[in-house]
């Protein structure tokens, strides 16, 4: 496994999926970690041997406090994943809640953006910024023009803290995860659909997923910045067997 011993890692919607899994493996990995949610995440971070602080990631003062705490009790911040986000409201184009859309680009697109602000001025020359964006960000999908629009936003952002960071060595990367089975799937029909559109046949777990946040953390991927790096089980690769099988039939499949 390669060793994150000495690093110190800050990690937004880390009290359950994704961000938990990415801890998990971190603290594995010999990082120090500080979690933060707007849920509360105590008991989740006692039991891995973290650090917990409650967290807005749409309000600015919030984002920059809670990055000062952090280096404050560990002394140092060299990984950073912003990982918080809410789930798709499923609205076509014509019917978009202009409450709903400001919501989901709050948390999803600025809370992305505060961290790339604030962040960097408090990180050690060298470090590692890891958002997690989605494959809505790259395929779109009908009824998600609000969630694609801010996934899709974060990987322009990441590309231009790419080139704007790389003078001090820190590195930006978005890792755009397929369907993933945590508690902002959308049940039996979307795990149905990515059975059906993947290359592998199944739906993602975070254990699929926390190996990619681990290298980006690591120094083994000092050169790569600026990508982002799909995990979609063979999504995007092209249609599927099982999607041919469905929309032509048995027979002209091989």
């Amino acid at each position: 496994m390669f060793s994150l011993q000495g690093k110190h890692a800050f990690i937004t919607g880390g009290s359950q999926g994704i961000g938990l899994a990415v801890a998990r493996r971190y603290r594995q990995a010999g990082a120090e970690v500080t979690l933060t949610d707007i849920a509360d995440g105590t008991t989740v971070a006692a039991e891995i041997g973290a650090r917990f602080l409650r967290l807005d990631v749409s309000d600015e003062g919030a984002t920059a406090a809670a990055l000062d705490a952090t280096v404050s009790a560990g002394g140092t911040l060299d990984v950073v994943v912003l990982n918080a986000g809410i789930g798709d409201v499923g609205q076509p184009i014509t019917q978009v809640d202009s409450v709903a859309l400001e919501r989901m680009t709050r948390i999803n697109q600025w809370g992305v953006l505060y961290g790339l602000k604030h962040a960097p001025t408090r990180m050690k020359d060298g470090g590692s910024i890891i958002a997690t964006s989605s494959l809505a960000a790259i395929v779109n999908m009908p009824g998600s023009v609000a969630y694609s629009a801010a996934k899709r936003a974060v990987l322009a952002m990441i590309e231009m803290a790419a080139l704007e960071l790389g003078a001090r060595g820190i590195r930006a990367n978005a890792v755009c995860p397929g369907y993933v089975a945590t508690a902002m799937g959308s049940g039996e029909e979307g795990e149905a659909l990515a059975r059906t559109m993947t290359a592998l046949g199944r739906v993602a777990t975070t254990d699929d997923l926390v190996g990619v946040y681990h290298f980006l953390a690591t120094d083994e991927s000092s050169y790569v910045t600026g990508q982002a790096i799909r995990v979609d089980g063979g999504w995007t690769a092209g249609a599927s067997p099982a999607l041919l099988t469905r929309v032509i039939g048995a027979g002209h499949v091989s």
